[in-house]
């Protein structure tokens, strides 16, 4: 017995009183039923969680029936594909009809029909170490097109033909590289050469179940693994564009970085200081934003006289290229805020020098980062990938005496939660005027005084509400009435 076998009769062991329970009902019932998939491929490799996926000869309905009784909550969110889900004290269950999806050419959704054996069903999956079952309740293992023996090689193939395979679910090309991320598997000659050949068609698949592939890939144990495929195979053309473009020529005199590789190490690096971040990583915001980080360099980039490369304002252009492609991917809106503001922020740090910057300016910049400062933390470190140890060292120090400023103002005042020293309701009273925008630019300007001066008492504000006040036109056109 392989040590993947062995791993694997340990995991089915620690589920036994739900893969024979569930066995001995649905055999009684004269069904098939079978753990099969994901399910078993991580059983194989000792990290099987508590999400378990069946495969039945049982139509949906005769599951709800069979479950009933049995199961301590169903659900059928997933009847349209022939999937009944249900818990079991601390097992979540989903139970899948035979089945095969089919894409017809044009369509962005599967055609599903049902199937009549396991055998069959297997035969739809897409790769070799997901087309792996055990028969229940006998707990006979099934493997017929050699999943084990690419499970244990650490290879990634299609049970058939990889054209066939993706032409049926042109999102399984994704899903190579999501594994290939996820497991750090080789993705076999052939599949990369299929994936190569038919990476347009990829553009049917709609764009919440490419933005949930992409998730997933991004937070695999090997990231840069996944996404150097998807760049080499063309697939980031038509999913994440910005990617394959940083590939920017370097010029003979190399007088810049490689701005692709540049950022590939910097997502690397980002994840390496995960730990930072409460509750540590993995975690989608730091490393998309790790990877977006310089998108907007093609854009603005400018060769100046003498030879030198400029990027000027790249933070800006790329924060609004972030937005554009995750909105395009559909992600949530807080997301897509929180992603694209690192990007926009992961300059500021820069104008630091060796500690220049007045108390103010480090107000502002935990101010304007907010709840994404332990993130920016580890975005602008990991952007230091310069082979020069001693400055390397340097910028390094430098963040650190930074943080340590943040920290001990912090201390002092409370810096995320800082407001004005005056509220609106005061700011009217003082200055006699009904809600409206000029209350609002009153508690900014106050704000701004505050992150300048630090917290002021009572009367010093209000000192400096009214000098600010006796500068507005709005003032001078009431003097001027009266």
């Amino acid at each position: 017995m392989s040590e993947a076998q062995r791993r694997g009769v340990r995991e089915l062991l620690r589920i036994t009183p739900v893969i024979d329970e569930l066995g001995a009902r649905f055999r009684a019932a004269g069904e098939e039923i079978a753990l099969v998939g994901g399910s078993v491929r991580d059983a194989l490799l000792g990290r099987l969680g508590t999400d378990l996926d069946f495969t039945t000869s049982a139509p949906p309905e005769r599951v709800e029936r069979l479950l009933a009784g049995w199961a301590d909550a169903t659900w059928d969110i997933g009847r349209a594909f022939g999937t009944i889900g249900a818990r079991k004290g601390d097992w979540s269950v989903e139970i899948t009809t035979y089945r095969s999806d089919v894409y017809e050419p044009d369509s962005r959704k599967p055609e599903v029909t049902y199937g009549d054996s396991l055998e069959g069903d297997l035969a739809r999956r897409d790769f070799t170490i997901n087309a792996l079952a055990v028969r229940l309740p006998d707990r006979v293992f099934v493997d017929p097109y050699g999943g084990l023996t690419d499970l244990v090689a650490g290879v990634i193939r299609t049970p058939g033909r990889p054209e066939d395979s993706f032409n049926d679910d042109p999102l399984r090309m994704l899903r190579a590289a999501r594994f290939a991320s996820k497991l750090g598997f080789a993705v076999a000659p052939e599949v990369v050469d299929a994936m190569r050949r038919m990476a347009d068609r990829i553009t049917i698949v709609s764009a919440e179940r490419i933005r949930d592939e992409l998730v997933k890939l991004i937070l695999g144990d090997h990231p840069r693994a996944g996404l150097e495929l998807l760049v080499d195979t063309g697939l980031a053309d038509h999913i994440l564009p910005e990617l394959p473009k940083l590939r920017l020529e370097v010029d003979e005199h190399h007088r810049h970085k490689d701005v692709y590789e540049h950022t590939l190490t910097v997502l690397e690096q980002a994840i390496a200081l995960e730990h930072r971040l409460p509750g540590g990583g993995p975690d989608f915001i730091t490393r998309f934003a790790a990877l977006m980080h310089d998108v907007g360099k093609p854009k603005t980039r400018r060769f100046e006289p003498g030879g030198k490369v400029t990027f000027h304002h790249h933070e800006v252009v790329g924060a609004k290229m972030t937005a554009k492609r995750m909105r395009a991917l559909r992600f949530p809106t807080d997301q897509i805020e929180a992603v694209s503001r690192l990007v926009e922020l992961h300059l500021r740090f820069h104008g630091y020098g060796t500690g220049e910057w007045t108390d103010s300016a480090v107000r502002r910049y935990a101010r304007d980062a907010g709840p994404l400062l332990d993130r920016l933390h580890i975005v602008t470190r990991a952007d230091c990938t310069t082979r020069n140890r001693r400055k390397a060292a340097a910028l390094q120090r430098a963040y650190d005496h930074l943080e340590e400023r943040i920290e001990r103002l912090a201390a002092e005042e409370e810096l995320r939660n800082i407001r004005p020293d005056l509220d609106g309701n005061e700011i009217m009273e003082i200055l006699g005027i009904q809600p409206g925008p000029l209350v609002g630019r009153a508690w900014k300007h106050l704000l701004e005084f505050r992150l300048d001066k630090g917290p002021q008492d009572k009367e010093t504000a209000r000192e400096e509400l009214l000098r600010w006040w006796r500068e507005q036109p709005e003032y001078q056109e009431a003097h001027d009435q009266r």
